[in-house]
C-alpha cells in the first residue's frame, strides 16, 4: 500500500511538474489571447454597441481566442478576460479614444485628452452629406448582375465559411448595392484593422500638401542617427520597404502581436530593430512601421492636442466621416497599424475621395498626385504595395482591373478603388482570401458595369 502511494505520488509530482512546465511555456500566448479578448470585447460593446454574446459567438468565437472567458462591466465601461483562470487582461473604454488594453501599471484615474470633433451637417446628399440619395438609374448597369454578385459572398443559411457581414456598392458616387447580415446595418461601427494604415497614409499626403514635411524627408528618429538607419525616409517607412528587422505572424507570439497585446508605447516597437536591409532592397509588411509613423505625426506638433486633432479636422471630418474612431495606446498614440472604426457607408466615403483623387466636393484635401504616389509599387513587392495601399499592379486578383488599389485590414476587410470603372466596392467580414473568393466576385461585379 506505502510503494502504491508513493508510486501515485510521483506520478501526481510528474503531472504537476508537466503543466508547470506547459503554463510557463505558454503563458505569454495566455498573455496574447486574454488582451485580444479583452480588447476586442470592449470595442466591441462599448464602440460599436454590440452584446457580449454576440461579441462572444461572432468576433471572439474562433481558436484559439475562444478560450478566453470575458466579463464586462457597464458600469464602469470595462472589460476583462482570463484564460482558464491564469492570465486575467483589462480593457477600458474611454470616450473619443475609444477602448484601451491596459497594464498593472496604468492609471485608470489619470485625466486625458480627447480629439475635438468638428459635425456639421452639410444639408447634401449621401456621400457628400448626411441626407438619403436620390434614386439614380443607371441604363449601363446589370443591376440583375450587381444583386446575385453579392448574394454570392454572404452565406447561405446554415452555413458559415465566408462570414461576410456587409458590402456596399457605388457606382459614380451612387450607392447601386447595399447589404448586410444579421446584427449589422447601415448604422453599425465596424474595425477596420489594417485599413488603418491607408487612414495614416492619407493623414502624410494631408501634410505633405500643407508643407509639414515631405515623403522624400529623412524620418526624424534619434535613435537612428548614429547608423545606417538615418538614411532611411518617410517613403521608406509608407512603402514598407526600410530594410529593419520585423516578424508580423498572427499566428504566433511575434513583434506585431507583442506590440498590440503588451506594448505600452506602440510606436517604439519598430525604432529597436536592427537594419537587416538597405532601403529599396526588400519590401516587409510591418505594422510596426505604421506605429512609427503614428509617433511621427505626433513629432510634428508642439502640442498633444494638436496631435489629436489634426487627423479629424484636416481630412476624417472634412470628408464626413463622423463615425470614425481612432484608438490610442497607454502611451497616447493612435494605434495607426490596426484600430479605427467606422460604419461602412464612412468607410465608403474613403473611396470616393480616393476615386475622385483627394477632391472632396471642391475642396482638395491632398494633391491629385498623391494618389499617382500611392499607387506606385513599392520595390521588390512584385506590384501588390504601394504607399500604405495595396496594389493590383501584380495581377494578385487576376480577373479585376490593374488600376485597382485598395485598404486591406485582417479578416478580410477591404475599400476596393477601381478608378477605370467608377467603383468603390467596400466589404466587412470575419474572414478573408482563404474563406471568399474576392477575384470572381471582384470579375463578376466589374462585368455588371457596360
Amino acid at each position: 500500500m506505502n510503494r502504491f502511494r508513493k508510486k501515485l505520488g510521483l506520478l501526481f509530482l510528474v503531472l504537476i511538474t508537466i503543466l508547470c512546465v506547459v503554463i510557463i511555456f505558454n503563458y505569454p500566448k495566455l498573455t496574447i489571447l486574454a488582451g485580444y479578448s479583452a480588447k476586442n470585447m470592449n470595442s466591441s460593446v462599448f464602440i460599436a454597441s454590440r452584446g457580449v454574446n454576440y461579441t462572444d459567438h461572432n468576433d471572439n468565437n474562433f481558436a484559439p481566442v475562444h478560450l478566453a472567458d470575458d466579463t464586462v462591466d457597464y458600469k464602469k465601461k470595462t472589460a476583462t478576460a482570463t484564460v482558464f483562470g491564469l492570465k486575467k487582461r483589462k480593457a477600458i473604454y474611454r470616450e473619443g479614444l475609444g477602448s484601451l488594453l491596459i497594464d498593472d501599471s496604468f492609471d485608470e484615474n489619470t485625466p486625458v485628452l480627447i480629439p475635438n470633433r468638428v459635425k456639421k451637417p452639410s444639408g447634401l446628399s449621401y456621400p457628400y452629406g448626411e441626407l438619403d440619395q436620390k434614386d439614380t438609374v443607371f441604363t449601363n448597369i446589370d443591376y440583375d448582375k450587381v444583386n446575385k454578385t453579392v448574394a454570392s459572398i454572404f452565406d447561405l443559411k446554415g452555413e458559415d465559411v465566408q462570414k461576410t457581414r456587409a458590402v456596399l456598392v457605388l457606382y459614380k458616387d451612387q450607392i447601386i448595392a447595399e447589404r448586410y447580415t444579421d446584427g449589422i446595418d447601415k448604422n453599425s461601427k465596424l474595425l477596420g484593422w489594417s485599413m488603418t494604415k491607408s487612414i495614416f497614409s492619407t493623414v502624410y499626403g494631408v501634410l505633405q500638401k500643407q508643407g509639414i514635411l515631405t515623403v522624400a524627408d529623412k524620418a526624424p528618429v534619434k535613435e537612428w542617427q548614429n547608423d545606417a538607419r538615418k538614411e532611411i525616409t518617410i517613403n521608406n517607412l509608407l512603402q514598407m520597404n526600410c530594410g529593419l528587422e520585423w516578424e508580423e505572424d498572427y499566428g504566433s507570439i511575434c513583434d506585431a502581436t507583442k506590440m498590440l497585446y503588451i506594448d505600452a508605447d506602440m510606436t517604439k516597437a519598430q525604432i529597436n530593430k536592427k537594419a537587416i536591409h538597405k532601403p529599396n532592397e526588400f519590401w516587409y509588411y510591418s505594422s510596426g512601421v505604421s506605429n512609427l509613423l503614428s509617433g511621427i505625426l505626433r513629432s510634428k506638433f508642439d502640442t498633444y492636442q494638436e496631435y489629436l486633432d489634426y487627423p479629424y479636422r484636416e481630412f476624417i471630418d472634412k470628408i464626413g466621416m463622423h463615425s470614425m474612431l481612432i484608438e490610442t495606446d497607454m502611451a497616447g498614440n493612435y494605434v495607426g497599424s490596426s484600430y479605427s472604426w467606422a460604419t461602412v457607408r464612412d468607410w465608403a466615403k474613403f473611396g470616393v475621395l480616393y476615386l475622385h483623387k483627394g477632391n472632396w466636393n471642391g475642396d482638395q484635401i491632398f494633391d491629385k498626385e498623391w494618389v499617382d504616389y500611392i499607387t506606385t509599387p513599392s520595390p521588390t513587392s512584385e506590384g501588390d504595395y504601394g504607399g500604405h495601399f495595396w496594389l493590383n499592379a501584380g495581377s494578385f486578383y487576376p480577373d479585376a482591373p490593374r488600376d485597382m488599389f485598395s485598404a486591406n485590414g485582417y479578416q478580410g476587410q477591404r475599400v476596393f478603388i477601381i478608378p477605370s470603372k467608377d467603383l468603390v466596392i467596400v466589404r466587412f467580414g470575419l474572414i478573408g482570401d482563404k474563406g471568399v473568393d474576392f477575384n470572381t466576385f471582384l470579375k463578376n461585379m466589374v462585368s455588371a458595369v457596360k
